[in-house]
């Protein structure tokens, strides 16, 4: 970008927050980049000076096809760390200034056939989940009475049908709801900082399921999260109210477990590849399992449980599709659904049985 673009886009962008101010100091003030809102990198070096402050907030786009070349033909681990980190450069690195930053136009095509798409969501969801972005999906609109010269052109990547009547995509809209609830704040320190293992592509989380013959591990809502904790240093990732418990692998194909045995290396998890999305044990460190190898948490085949199998598509392959084993390590402070549930069991049960009414 030229050094006069990049000026005088400052001093617009300025001149027009300051408008909108005197116009009315109770708004909050949105400042949008250049190259359809994809670009805020020339704020790197020319900070904007304004005369308010705690009302403004920048905000980007993404698309998939804002990179559509590095989806189609790359790794798409090795595409989601450059394209993330590009995203970055040019405008979350405002979140690190003290700046908020709204990712006020993503989606995807909920028709489900768009390769990129598809690649693309699930990356754009980690970081979402991750930075504890706000957003604003494109869009809720099926159709439109007349756009392009077309009369009732459809809207792929609108959340409702052609006729605004049904969701167009009832897994992609699930998917997304997860996004709607904060992970951190302001204003939601309801608990101490700890861990959420966040899968991305379904929008759920790792949640621990209870029953007299045993406890198993499986995909579900990410408010019936427990508190997990992860020591990088240690490669340790464990229930962090209930120390002894830590997660482990058992196998290629078998499900994950949580034991007491945390010292060996089917207890010892890092984050394998370029998108620091793969959760894997090294295998081939342990004698009691055959064949080996780096083996990583995924979805089983009912689509629900926790597994571990041979960690794919970390590099190179452009045609594999790694998205069942992706699994982001996220920072909550919301309040814990094991804790409440843990107090509730600690009550009387005359108080349990109490009915709190409104007024």
């Amino acid at each position: 970008m030229a050094d006069g673009q990049a000026f005088n886009a400052k001093r617009y962008m300025q001149r027009g927050a300051e408008a909108v101010h005197a116009a009315n100091p109770r708004v909050l003030v949105i400042l949008s980049g250049l190259s359809f809102d994809n670009d805020l990198a020339f704020l790197n070096s020319r900070p904007v000076n304004l005369s308010f402050a705690g009302k403004a907030a920048f905000e980007v786009h993404w698309y998939s096809f804002s990179n559509s070349q590095e989806w189609s033909s790359g790794n798409a681990n090795q595409a989601c760390a450059r394209v993330s980190a590009g995203v970055t450069r040019r405008a979350l690195y405002l979140l690190d200034r003290g700046w908020p930053v709204i990712l006020s136009e993503f989606g995807v095509d909920n028709r489900g056939g768009n390769a990129n798409d598809n690649r693309y969501y699930g990356c754009a969801a980690a970081v979402a989940a991750d930075l504890d972005l706000d957003w604003v999906l494109w869009a809720l609109q099926g159709s439109y009475y007349l756009r392009e010269g077309v009369l009732g052109l459809d809207e792929v990547y609108g959340v409702l049908d052609w006729s605004w009547c049904k969701p167009r995509n009832a897994t992609a809209l699930r998917r997304v709801q997860a996004l709607q609830r904060p992970l951190r704040g302001p204003g939601l320190a309801e608990a101490a900082p700890y861990t959420v293992l966040f899968h991305p592509v379904t929008g759920m989380c790792v949640v621990r399921r209870r029953s007299m013959a045993a406890q198993t591990l499986e995909l579900g809502p990410c408010n019936e999260t427990e508190a997990w904790a992860y020591n990088e240093q240690e490669q340790r990732l464990a229930l962090r109210d209930t120390s002894l418990l830590c997660l482990r692998a058992e196998g290629a194909g078998r499900a994950a477990s949580l034991g007491a045995s945390c010292g060996d290396a089917m207890a010892r998890w890092r984050l394998v590849s370029d998108s620091k999305l793969h959760v894997a044990v090294n295998a081939t460190a342990s004698p009691s399992v055959a064949g080996g190898g780096t083996l990583c948490l995924d979805v089983g085949a009912d689509g629900r449980s926790v597994v571990t199998n041979p960690c794919r598509c970390l590099s190179a392959d452009n045609s594999c599709d790694p998205e069942s084993q992706w699994f982001k390590l996220v920072t909550s402070t919301r309040s814990v659904a094991a804790a409440k549930q843990n107090l509730l069991a600690q009550l009387p049960l005359k108080l349990k049985n109490w009915k709190i009414r409104s007024f």
